[in-house]
């Protein structure tokens, strides 16, 4: 029998296989309930280039609570701005396998508007 995480880690995976095949540069998120991280990997799947997370110190500062959409929004914008800050435009968006609901849609919608296209 199959929990609710393992479900979740076995459509993160067929997404991570795609996105492999593609040799794109993918732009993970993981979420908690308190925080929430973006990781942008390489094409090659070996190397983090940069991440952001609202447990970084200036992002606790500018925040209240690490937990919601608001604090997602600011994770994407700032991941955005690392990624151009590197020469990155492009990525492939992994959700990890979450819904693309709440959170993970706010952060993914911040990150487009900061200017980075997936």
């Amino acid at each position: 029998m199959i929990n609710k995480n393992g479900a979740r880690l076995r459509r993160a995976g067929q997404t991570r296989q795609k996105i492999s095949q593609l040799r794109a540069v993918r732009l993970e998120v993981h979420r908690t309930n308190g925080h929430i991280y973006a990781q942008i990997f390489s094409a090659e799947g070996d190397k983090v280039l940069t991440s952001a997370s609202t447990a970084e110190k200036e992002v606790r500062a500018a925040i209240a609570n690490g937990g919601n959409k608001v604090a997602a929004a600011t994770v994407g914008k700032r991941i955005a701005e690392k990624a151009k800050q590197i020469g990155i435009a492009s990525v492939a968006f992994d959700r990890a396998g979450y819904k693309y609901h709440g959170r993970v849609k706010a952060l993914a919608e911040a990150a487009r508007e900061a200017g980075l296209k997936f």
